[in-house]
């Protein structure tokens, strides 16, 4: 099959990313174009689905044109696109507002009432806050803020959907977005109508996509206006995406319980798949058939991750950034080379990783990070390891979490750029005692993923874990070390209980801050 290939388009924060895959899963080619992102307040975050569709060309033709591929060769497409980015469409599907994407925090007000409503819905939650980043907050802003648009609305959607309207005509939804962010339940009759009616969302429900698809199904056959502005052949089959995250378990071959998609960055995620139904405080999931029919989907995240490490560099390593410019290497191997002399723990150093919050287990965002632990003969490399192993620590923590219902992870598939330090990877091996292997696609594994669908969708393969086991190709596994293992669990034990010691007064901090801006 190496002379079939498929293409998709992988929609970010800041840019959309096209890609072509062979059958066989080798990246043949790939070009970006960047779209503006706007900030009209503080809080908020936005962009114009004009500007979307114009860049989202730009990388599709670019992409074929540097491919050298005859178009007629490219049997399939689809995309991944960041989740709870909410467009607006009249009746003709032309938006009626710029599109409020998935940072936009505007919606605090309305999460909080949500949270406080009691529905049975919430347990995808963990039954604790509701994000305002999710699509039905976001909603509910629109709807009590600017009327005249929520009236105007005839479809109510997110950028996926918008998406592969414009590509095919048909107006549909994605099992995967409207599972994990609508709290869409498929077994339960779909959109839970109690719960949409009881927060004053009740005539959102007919601006919905009426029809959900699972990932990898045919949406429908690409336009020929379309396919001619991407360089590709009209009428070949665009099967449905999803969230990027969600389709990057795809890319790593995420689809049987067991194994967990470890996306890691500026910050972490973990999302696995289980055998069976499972909620609980702190857990966010479980998401039926999110992924794979017939299966469950748990999610776990920590907010602040690498954009820590990047922090602590940026701002209190100036000795290290100017040594490594004269040496003409990293700041960070320097920083690494004296980290890895150290012992686990930093010599009693302990970091909690909340500078912007805790995602899970506590669902807190006036949770603030934290050290402790210092002695004057701490120094730089002691808090830059220290980071990390918070870090790790706070993994472990979700994983510890997810244990204590039952489900177990006996591998770790990590994607983003701290995969490559071989420290920070030994350090999370170590610290949750579980084998991280790492794959070829790297941090193309979305994109890869958006192809499998495609792959799927042209009938190239006939189930995912075929499509999964022929595109995916591990390069890597690092092994914990036992007694590492060992020495750290003191360390994580004080980690997690310094939380419950702190949270109130990092409450007050927070709130007291909060009043003087």
């Amino acid at each position: 099959m190496s002379d079939t290939y498929l293409i998709s388009i992988d929609c970010g924060t800041e840019s959309a990313r096209a890609a072509i895959f062979s059958a066989d899963g080798k990246l043949v080619a790939t070009h970006a174009e960047p779209y503006p992102l706007r900030h009209p307040k503080p809080g908020w975050a936005e962009q114009r689905p004009d500007e979307w569709w114009a860049s989202i060309v730009g990388a599709i033709r670019g992409t074929v044109e540097q491919s050298g591929l005859d178009p007629e060769s490219i049997v399939g497409i689809s995309g991944d696109f960041t989740c709870c980015s909410v467009v607006f469409l009249d009746e003709q599907f032309q938006p009626l507002r710029p599109a409020i994407i998935w940072m936009d925090v505007r919606a605090a007000d309305q999460a909080r009432r949500i949270a406080a409503s009691g529905y049975d819905a919430l347990k995808y939650n963990g039954y604790g806050n509701v994000s305002a980043e999710w699509m039905p907050c976001k909603a509910l802003w629109v709807k009590e803020n600017e009327p005249e648009v929520w009236e105007k609305t005839a479809h109510l959607g997110e950028f996926n959907d918008w998406f592969f309207h414009r590509l095919t005509g048909e107006w549909v939804g994605s099992i995967n977005n409207v599972t994990v962010r609508w709290y869409y339940n498929q077994d339960e009759g779909g959109f839970p109508r109690d719960f949409y009616t009881g927060i004053g969302l009740e005539d959102a429900l007919e601006k919905f996509p009426q029809r959900i698809l699972n990932l990898g199904e045919v949406v429908g056959t690409l336009r020929a206006d379309v396919a001619a502005e991407f360089g590709l052949k009209p009428g070949i089959p665009v099967a449905q995406g999803g969230a990027d995250a969600f389709i990057a378990m795809f890319g790593l071959n995420v689809v049987e319980p067991g194994k967990m998609a470890f996306i890691v960055g500026s910050s972490h995620l973990l999302l696995g798949q289980a055998a069976y139904d499972f909620h609980g405080k702190g857990i966010f999931g479980t998401y039926p058939h999110a992924l794979v029919p017939g299966q469950y989907t748990v999610e776990g995240g920590q907010i602040s991750t690498g954009s820590i490490v990047r922090w602590f560099r940026d701002n209190f390593a100036t000795q290290y950034i100017q040594a490594a410019e004269a040496k003409g290497v990293s700041a960070y191997d320097l920083l690494t080379a004296e980290a890895e002399k150290l012992p686990p723990g930093s010599d009693g150093l302990i970091v909690l990783d909340y500078w912007q919050g805790n995602r899970t287990p506590y669902v807190d965002p006036e949770a603030r990070g934290m050290m402790w632990g210092f002695t004057l003969s701490h120094t730089p490399a002691h808090v830059y390891r220290a980071i990390i192993e918070g870090i790790a620590y706070g993994t472990e923590h979700i994983l510890r979490t997810m244990r204590e219902h039952g489900y177990e992870v006996k591998e770790l598939v990590a994607a983003g750029g701290p995969t490559k330090s071989p420290m920070w990877m030994q350090i999370h091996a170590d610290v949750s005692n579980t084998p991280i292997t790492l794959t070829e696609a790297g941090t193309s594994a979305a994109i890869l993923g958006g192809c499998i669908c495609a792959a799927l969708g042209a009938g190239v393969y006939d189930s995912i874990a075929e499509a999964c086991n022929a595109m995916v190709r591990v390069t890597d596994r690092i092994e914990p070390n036992p007694e590492r293992h060992e020495q750290y669990q003191f360390f994580v034990d004080k980690y997690i209980c310094t939380y419950p010691q702190m949270q109130e007064l990092m409450h007050d901090m927070c709130r007291h801050i909060a009043k003087q801006k």
